[in-house]
């Protein structure tokens, strides 16, 4: 059984109330930025969706839900796939509506290519801090569904431990009564990385926004001439990603934080967890996650075994 049918089971995962009411944005927002991968300049119009509807994406006219179920792997970045298209890099904007409890929201990605079945989220400056300030400044507001009625919001509550492994990488989720994540990353080949740990006993959006949200994409100076000849990171720079050199060091300083790649995983994770939430429901699981070296695009692949973790 896969991690997304671990999920699905009544067994493993109790679905309980969170106290509070699905939620969406106040008015719709919008960006415009360079995408990483593709090089495009790309549009966000984030809009107010009805209660029980949830998060999803629209690409050429097109619907894809912001679900686990259409996750395809794909190098570098979270991309979900439908009927034939695509949106890429869509980590970060779900970690943010994830983390501020937008719900509920219509997610439309226009790109200046306008040929093509995919689309690409803009990367900004490389973290979620400007999809939060967005939120922010709109508000949220209870979502009503289309009788005229509000929902409650549910979360997923582990009843059991779980993890799922590839090669030296895993993620393991504990039960828990609240939201924990510890993240690590070893870049031992990069002394000015090297292995980092980052936890988190709190994930409520004023800790997000300050603590995690910031946090920017990071890439090996030496390695970007290989992602750049495989058709990666044509978008990319240092106005929307840290660089650091094995033998130079960081080369666009100042860090935001002394471990921002780890806080930085952190941010992915969140995103890849929302990918569980369905009808209006909080996607991150209620439990100590605990993530090596690890992202959730790859877990179809992977399997789960009960652990005494």
């Amino acid at each position: 059984m896969t991690l997304a049918g671990a999920f699905k089971s009544s067994s493993l995962i109790s679905w309980k109330s969170t106290g509070k009411l699905q939620q969406t944005l106040a008015k719709c927002i919008e960006r415009t930025g360079k995408a990483l991968h593709s090089g495009s300049t790309s549009t966000v119009k984030i809009s107010p969706e009805s209660a029980g509807v949830g998060r999803y994406f629209v690409c050429r006219s097109r619907l894809i839900p912001a679900s686990i179920e259409f996750v395809r792997e794909s190098p570098l970045c979270t991309t979900l796939h439908k009927d034939g298209h695509s949106v890429w890099t869509v980590e970060h904007v779900l970690s943010a509506l994830e983390a501020t409890g937008v719900d509920n929201c219509r997610i439309e990605v226009t790109s200046s290519d306008s040929e093509g079945p995919s689309v690409e989220v803009p990367i900004l400056d490389g973290s979620a801090r400007e999809w939060v300030e967005a939120i922010e400044q709109v508000g949220l507001k209870v979502a009503i569904d289309q009788g005229g009625n509000s929902c409650e919001k549910m979360a997923p509550f582990l009843n059991e431990t779980l993890h799922v492994r590839k090669n030296d990488s895993f993620v393991a989720a504990i039960p828990s009564l609240e939201v924990h994540i510890t993240c690590g990353i070893d870049f031992s080949q990069v002394p000015a990385i090297g292995c980092q740990w980052f936890s988190s006993f709190s994930v409520g959006d004023s800790f997000y926004a300050k603590q995690i949200a910031p946090s920017r994409t990071f890439c090996i100076y030496e390695e970007v001439e290989r992602m750049r000849n495989a058709g990666l990171i044509k978008g990319g720079s240092e106005e929307n990603a840290i660089v650091c050199s094995t033998t130079r060091g960081w080369l666009n300083p100042p860090l935001r934080f002394q471990d921002e790649p780890c806080r930085h995983k952190v941010l992915d994770l969140i995103g890849d967890f929302s990918l569980f939430a369905r009808c209006g429901s909080q996607g991150l699981p209620v439990a100590h996650l605990v993530a090596y070296k690890a992202r959730i695009p790859f877990v179809p692949s992977l399997y789960y075994s009960k652990s005494g973790l």
